[in-house]
């Protein structure tokens, strides 16, 4: 009974890091705009929690809403099924968005920019202005 269970939860995790590995993949093939940056936006958030979750400057609070934010992009269990199409990885989208605004309050925006892999653009979007007590005042930019 056991070695079914294994054997299936097995093939589940495959299956689960082939599918990451396909939307990768495709996400290169894309060309530059707001359809790649969105196929790219999980991957990148993957990479950013793994950095931030090392980096001693972040603090406590925002390190275990950024941790758990990455188990639930890791968990199979979602409030929305992945395979269904568009929809299916928008709740992970939502958590991960919450989670980056939350440590985008307490951390500092170098770090955050510091931590993310993919464009800025999106980042800076994501977080919104800057408050005054980052330095920095008006609209988020790129160059920032």
């Amino acid at each position: 009974m056991w070695r079914d269970w294994l054997i299936g939860l097995a093939v589940g995790v495959a299956g689960l890091l082939a599918s990451w590995a396909l939307l990768v993949l495709l996400a290169r093939r894309l060309p530059p705009g707001l359809l790649r940056d969105l196929a790219a936006f999980i991957p990148d958030c993957l990479t950013a929690v793994r950095r931030l979750r090392r980096d001693p400057r972040v603090p406590r609070r925002a390190r275990v809403a950024v941790v758990l934010a990455g188990l639930w992009l890791a968990s199979p269990i979602d409030l929305i099924p992945e395979f269904l199409p568009v929809i299916g990885p928008l709740d992970d989208i939502v958590v991960v968005a919450l989670a980056l605004r939350y440590a985008g309050r307490r951390v500092p925006r170098p770090v955050l920019l510091e931590a993310w892999p993919g464009e800025p653009r999106l980042l800076l979007r994501l977080l919104g202005p800057a408050r005054a007590a980052d330095g920095e005042t008006g609209p988020p930019t790129a160059d920032r």
